[in-house]
């Protein structure tokens, strides 16, 4: 994901990110995916923000595109805030990856494309 969209879901959602430590030492990994589903990161972090501020540790590990969707990883999350991520990551496998269009699973390596950027 390009700096300035990443640093859209840092300044907005503070509480979430430990930029401050490494990842080894249990820091955020960063964002590992293209801008077309910065919408539903941005989304998935507005609908769990009032659900983690009840939970003290509440934090986001990782953002990713794994097998072709999105993985949005957390620590100390609880049944109704993995239910909304499993919800987002459902929603990534129609969204393209790279231009947030409506898209579809493409095979050989899997990605989320929509025909424009299958087809390029």
């Amino acid at each position: 994901m390009n700096k300035e969209l990443e640093s859209k879901l840092y300044v907005k959602f503070t509480q979430f990110f430990n930029l401050k430590s490494s990842p080894y030492d249990g820091g955020f990994w960063g964002v590992e995916c293209n801008d077309g589903w910065f919408d539903i990161i941005f989304d998935l972090c507005n609908k769990i923000t009032p659900l983690a501020a009840e939970i003290k540790e509440f934090q986001v590990i990782q953002i990713k595109e794994k097998f072709g969707g999105l993985r949005f990883y957390v620590s100390h999350g609880n049944e109704e805030i993995h239910t909304i991520i499993q919800d987002a990551e459902e929603l990534s496998f129609k969204i393209c990856e790279i231009c947030g269009e409506p898209g579809t699973l493409r095979g050989g390596w899997l990605k989320t494309l929509c025909d424009k950027h299958h087809n390029e």
